[in-house]
């Protein structure tokens, strides 16, 4: 089976499993989209959801996070982990979004990341989830399973991210980056793994052992 089939048959199974994947981030519009991103690195996506709330009452735009002083912001996002730099982000990049961009988050990689704690990920998950502009953002999930399915050498997710945009149809992109996420979850967790018990798994690292 050459690599192109390969990838054809496992974005059938991916779509087999999860036909219309969600953004799991609870969010209204790109700036709560923002934060909720960044709130989620090196945090689950339920805790952040459970922490949002409590955030977007007090303030869910940039002129009513400014209102909030960063210790403010920082004991309510404080479950999140990484607090300290997290709400200095937040308070930091609305002060931006308030003075650069009319309260308005802007629409381009460059400028997202120059945000303060706005990275390329962060950047890539608003442009393809909000804007609508393809885009591949890779954490460290998605660059471990692309490594345990042998469609990227796993040297970086840089180059994770590079390969799997070279071999996805780029109209699927924010697809399959949204089903690799739950598919993960369910089916091919980091600790744990059963690979017999895993679609793909065990189609494919089965062939590897044969072979």
């Amino acid at each position: 089976m050459s690599k192109a089939e390969k990838v054809k048959d496992i974005l059938n199974i991916l779509d087999f499993y999860y036909p219309k994947p969600e953004v799991p981030l609870q969010h209204k519009d790109a700036y709560t989209l923002l934060i909720s991103v960044l709130l989620s690195a090196q945090c689950t996506d339920e805790r952040v959801n459970k922490t949002t709330p409590a955030l977007f009452k007090r303030a869910d735009n940039p002129y009513d996070m400014l209102t909030l002083s960063v210790e403010e912001i920082r004991d309510i996002i404080k479950p999140c982990g990484l607090s300290p730099m997290k709400s200095k982000g937040i308070a930091g990049l609305s002060k931006i979004l308030v003075e650069k961009y009319n309260g308005e988050v802007p629409n381009t990689f460059e400028a997202l990341e120059e945000l303060p704690a706005v990275g390329h990920k962060t950047a890539s998950v608003v442009m393809t989830q909000w804007f609508g502009i393809p885009a591949f953002p890779v954490d460290t999930h998605i660059h471990r399973l692309a490594y345990r399915w042998g469609l990227s050498n796993g040297k970086s997710v840089e180059q994770t991210e590079k390969d799997l945009k070279r071999l996805i149809p780029e109209e699927k992109w924010n697809k399959v980056h949204l089903q690799i996420i739950y598919f993960g979850r369910e089916f091919c967790p980091a600790r744990g793994h059963d690979w017999k018990t895993c679609p793909i798994c065990s189609k494919y690292l089965r062939k590897q052992l044969q072979d």
